[in-house]
């Protein structure tokens, strides 16, 4: 997907797909734009980065659940920083979800 041209109206998508689209990338980091459209991760699957991620919600809201059991819970504005290998999940986003995902050394 190219670079959208603005990042609070994304391209249309079908419900339930996500997209990603890389804005900018360099050795040390990665910035994304993601467009979730009530999308969740699949049963048993758990993300285990490599990287530190930087999350910021810009519009809709999610629910991340981590392997110790712990959920949180973003909504427009919110931030979280997930440390390298902390394995997670998202449990649901909402139909309108859009992020910001800084992935760092």
């Amino acid at each position: 997907m190219p670079n959208p041209a603005n990042l609070l109206t994304p391209p249309p998508g079908s419900p339930g797909e996500e997209t990603c689209a890389t804005l900018l990338a360099h050795p040390a980091f990665t910035l994304e734009h993601i467009i979730s459209r009530g999308t969740a991760s699949p049963d048993g699957f758990w993300y285990d980065q490599e990287r530190a991620e930087w999350v910021l919600v810009l519009r809709g809201d999610a629910e991340l659940r981590f392997e110790s059991g712990a959920t949180l819970t973003l909504a427009a504005g919110d931030t979280h920083l997930i440390p390298a290998h902390c394995r997670h999940r998202l449990e649901r986003t909402s139909p309108d979800a859009l992020w910001l995902a800084l992935h760092y050394l």
